[in-house]
């Protein structure tokens, strides 16, 4: 299965490790990243960098051969899940870095060496999304291949869709000043713990001991993730945009927008998201208890 990995993916592998390269040495000489949110983006950058540059020395040496695991599952679905991972972390890095500077800095080479750092960073995102798409059509219909099957492929997206939540929530300027908000950081945790979880239980095969017993601890994990994530829909708007509760209904309600703000990401809008991305992963959540629901009392 890897044999026709080996050239592509050396390929990828030295593609990302030098676009990367790039965007961290362009940011690092312009400056910016001494404020906070480009200090994110720089994190985003290195970390892929160091994981990638790990990944590509274990397949220059073979050392995933003496590793207790099977390769063509385990290490091949972390390969996918890891580059799925690494293109959401890239394109919210590119994003976040080209809306807090590059349209704040004056024509000069410092904004053509920011803005070429951005192009690298979204070079490495599409880099990434092509590693992940051939992988998966690659694997495509493999029972070991767990991303391949629908479960796996609702999972992997609870997942990227909660690590864009935890990108914006990180910020705790958002929640931190009503109980209720902290709830919905609670919820956005517990479900993403709970995703792991079974995630983990399902890559080292552990339903082989609970047969039937299995679907139905996963359709219980997902109908309780469906009532957290409706409870987080009506908490979030409702503190964030109600004015009764504390909220601001207008954006141009807060200073944070301003147009002379230029280290900092507009408040209001980094809330809405959230409420979106919200909504987004509580339609996923139900598209997999539906799933399962099916699954477990028609199919059988």
């Amino acid at each position: 299965g890897l044999g026709s990995l080996t050239i592509m993916g050396y390929s990828l592998h030295f593609l990302k490790l030098l676009s990367l390269c790039m965007a961290f040495s362009l940011v690092a000489r312009v400056g910016t990243w001494t404020v906070d949110l480009s200090n994110w983006s720089m994190f985003i950058w290195c970390f892929c960098f160091t994981v990638t540059l790990l990944i590509l020395i274990v397949d220059l040496f073979g050392l995933q051969y003496h590793l207790c695991l099977s390769w063509d599952n385990f290490l091949i679905t972390f390969l996918f899940t890891y580059a799925c991972l690494a293109t959401v972390f890239c394109l919210s890095a590119s994003i976040m870095y080209a809306i807090t500077y590059i349209q704040f800095l004056p024509h000069g080479p410092f904004r053509d060496q920011a803005t070429a750092a951005t192009a690298f960073s979204c070079i490495a995102c599409v880099l990434y999304a092509l590693e992940a798409a051939f992988l998966w059509l690659l694997f495509l219909g493999e029972t070991t291949f767990y991303f391949a099957t629908i479960h796996g492929l609702f999972k992997l997206l609870e997942t990227l869709v909660a690590c864009i939540i935890f990108a914006f929530i990180s910020n705790t300027y958002l929640h931190q000043h009503q109980p209720a908000l902290v709830w919905c950081v609670a919820v956005y945790s517990i479900c993403f713990t709970l995703g792991a979880v079974a995630m983990l239980l399902k890559l080292v095969k552990f339903e082989n001991r609970l047969h039937t017993f299995f679907p139905r601890f996963l359709l219980g994990q997902t109908v309780l993730s469906v009532l957290l994530y409706a409870s987080a829909l009506i908490l979030w708007p409702l503190y964030q945009f109600n004015q009764e509760f504390g909220g601001q209904p207008q954006r141009s309600s807060d200073v944070s927008c301003s147009d002379e703000l230029a280290s900092t990401l507009c408040i209001w809008d980094q809330k809405l998201t959230v409420a979106i991305l919200t909504a987004i992963n509580l339609l996923i959540y139900v598209a997999d208890m539906a799933y399962w629901i099916h699954f477990i009392f028609i199919r059988y």
